[in-house]
């Protein structure tokens, strides 16, 4: 089976980027299932039911989320009637899930959302919650597994795959906006600690760069807003899944002046 992961979808320049893009992607390089991270699909800031739909109808097939999950009202109902993840260490008898599994190319594959802890809200322990949850998913028999890392630090999602590499499939980290270049598969682990914001690319993590200055000027805070023009890029990692080892992988970043860079995974021997 043939995966494809986008990280953070930052408002409407990031859906505009799928609108563009994603349906071709598909048929060109032959994806069968594509997961993308909703959590600042709308505005920056959470999801609505309207942009739920809309992303939805380019052709994801199910969305993961992240410290910004609950922004909107609109999610609670959502994780009912649409493919919606939402962190799965969040503690027992929160509405919604972190991990379903999916049937595809005639093999099974588990999905899993996680939150790390540094800078994060409160949770449950995400490297317990890892280990437990894939220890059950490989008891089960279900070994194609891929987890969306939604953390600030680099060593929690580096020790993440530490924790796990050789026992799933992909392990690629969101939330920072920022593209990291580390993109690997080891012990037949896929693994990119961030794979970077879908959206605007010529300010300060898909916002307009007036407010952040302002805050790292005098520390006075103000609300981030997505600019009515910018720069766009999508980010997506396409992976190779077979029996539950990632047999190869790499990431095309999508520029809005046509540019496309296509980079490798190294294979770690």
């Amino acid at each position: 089976m043939k995966i494809a992961f986008i990280g953070d979808i930052v408002g409407r320049p990031g859906r505009d980027m799928l609108k563009k893009h994603l349906a071709n992607l598909k048929t060109q390089e032959g994806i069968d299932f594509v997961i993308a991270n909703y959590e600042n699909a709308s505005h920056g800031f959470g999801l609505t039911l309207k942009n739920c739909n809309e992303l939805f109808s380019y052709g994801i097939d199910v969305m993961t989320g992240g410290n910004h999950s609950w922004d909107k009202k609109d999610i609670i109902p959502l994780f009912d009637s649409h493919e919606i993840l939402r962190p799965h260490n969040y503690p027992e008898g929160v509405a919604g899930t972190g991990c379903k599994v999916y049937d595809i190319a005639g093999e099974k594959l588990a999905v899993i959302n996680l939150m790390g802890h540094y800078g994060m809200p409160y949770c449950d322990n995400a490297f317990r919650c890892a280990q437990t949850t894939v220890d059950s998913l490989r008891e089960d028999g279900i070994i194609n597994i891929f987890i969306d890392f939604h953390a600030e630090a680099t060593s929690e999602k580096r020790a993440m795959l530490m924790l796990l590499e050789g026992k799933i499939s992909g392990l690629i980290g969101t939330h920072t906006h920022v593209s990291s270049d580390d993109f690997q598969i080891s012990q037949g682990t896929a693994y990119l600690s961030d794979i970077g914001l879908t959206g605007c690319r010529d300010n300060v993590i898909g916002m307009d760069k007036k407010v952040p200055l302002t805050q790292f000027l005098t520390g006075m805070k103000g609300h981030f807003d997505i600019p009515n023009k910018c720069k766009k890029i999508l980010q997506i990692a396409i992976m190779e899944f077979k029996e539950g080892v990632c047999s190869s992988a790499y990431k095309l970043k999508i520029f809005d002046d046509e540019r496309v860079i296509k980079s490798e995974a190294w294979i770690e021997s």
